[in-house]
């Protein structure tokens, strides 16, 4: 089960940040704007977003795990579909379908999470994912420019990430089977609960996810067009991306850990949120000082906040339905207005003719992080 979640989770954000480093030769194939090309990473974290409820349901309907197989088929179908990208459609529609088994897959996995594996692993678990999640972000951002070379266009390069959707199709399969068939030989009455829209914890939750994805998004947007702005080739920029996403393995792998041992978040939150402070700052005020060291601070600090903010939709559920429908309140609430993250920001770079708006907007809603993470008390009532 371990190994079947570490080979789908590693594709939830390859078709993602597998963008940014094409993002220039990609806008003026298409001759695209940056709000049009922001809008290509916008597109499948609004999948994230606005299918989240939708997501559940299929869960209760179809199962969860067998729901995950067929995201899984969706994410290999429309990565595929990029293929054909010099159609704007194309890669529009591509995007959208591999959002949507993102969206589905996402939504579910802290679900299968509590379902599965004891209280004092899931932690561990979810740290395990989310070290896979970041490490598909990792190495496609780093091979997006050099795949694009290899196989002379950013199409190419785009569809290579099919091969690991398939693999992690095939692994889940044996894991859909036996579950499906645990689930028909055990099947579990129906409750009328919907999502938790009148619990504070949950809004509490959704506010703090939705400042720490709008920021995680829009640097994964914008990490690279900035780095390329300032004179760096299309490969280096990559390559410092990857750094940013690389240094969420370590942190996104820690942070859940510790959780299983540390009861107050808000001892892990804090370090986290300061740590992402930094980075942005930085990034705002000295740019070319030390940039691989800036990018790796703020992926140390959104690492963490990210990885933890999954733990607490485990943490602060009663019962493996509770934490789905808590998560997909919080992913529908938080991935639908982080989405537009990566355009707001394009657009305001069109505006101003320059990134650091960017960094600076990032920068106060840092502030607002930190003020929501204080917030995370253990004692907060949890989501039946």
């Amino acid at each position: 089960m371990a190994l079947a979640l570490v080979a789908v989770s590693a594709n939830l954000r390859m078709a993602i940040a597998s963008i940014p480093p094409l993002t220039k030769v990609i806008a003026a194939d298409l001759d695209l704007s940056h709000a049009w090309i922001g809008a290509v990473t916008t597109l499948p974290v609004l999948c994230m977003g606005l299918m989240a409820p939708a997501a559940r349901l299929m869960g209760e309907r179809l199962g969860a795990a067998v729901s995950v197989q067929i995201a899984m088929i969706a994410v290999f179908a429309g990565v595929l579909l990029r293929w054909w990208g010099d159609q704007v459609w194309a890669l529009f529609a591509g995007t959208f379908v591999a959002g949507f088994g993102i969206a589905v897959a996402g939504a579910l996995l802290p679900h299968l999470v509590k379902a599965v594996f004891p209280p004092e692993r899931t932690g561990t678990v979810t740290g395990l994912y989310m070290f896979a999640m970041m490490g598909g972000a990792a190495v496609s951002s780093a091979l997006s420019a050099p795949l694009a070379a290899r196989f002379g266009s950013w199409q190419g390069s785009l569809a290579s990430w099919c091969i690991p959707a398939a693999v992690g199709a095939l692994a889940w399969a044996p894991v859909a089977l036996r579950l499906s068939r645990h689930r028909a030989a055990n099947p579990v009455a129906a409750t009328s609960h919907g999502l938790p829209w009148r619990h504070p914890t949950a809004w509490l939750i959704a506010t703090y996810l939705t400042i720490q994805s709008w920021q995680f998004y829009s640097s994964l947007a914008w990490i690279s067009p900035t780095y390329v702005a300032r004179g760096w080739d299309a490969t280096t920029a990559g390559y410092l991306l990857s750094a940013f996403v690389g240094a969420q393995l370590i942190s996104g792998l820690l942070g859940p850990v510790l959780t299983d041992k540390v009861r107050d978040h808000r001892v892990l939150l804090m370090p986290a949120s300061g740590l992402g402070l930094v980075g942005m700052v930085a990034l705002l005020v000295a740019p070319d000082a030390a940039a691989w060291v800036w990018v790796c601070v703020l992926g140390l600090g959104q690492g963490a906040a990210f990885s933890i903010g999954l733990v607490l939709l485990v943490d602060y559920a009663k019962t493996p339905a509770g934490s789905g429908r808590l998560t997909a309140m919080a992913f529908f609430v938080s991935y639908t207005i982080a989405s537009f993250g990566p355009t707001v920001t394009g657009a305001l770079r069109d505006l101003t003719g320059d990134f650091h708006v960017i960094w600076l907007l990032m920068s106060l809603m840092m502030l607002v992080q930190m003020a929501l993470a204080m917030q995370m008390k253990p004692g907060l009532p949890r989501v039946p």
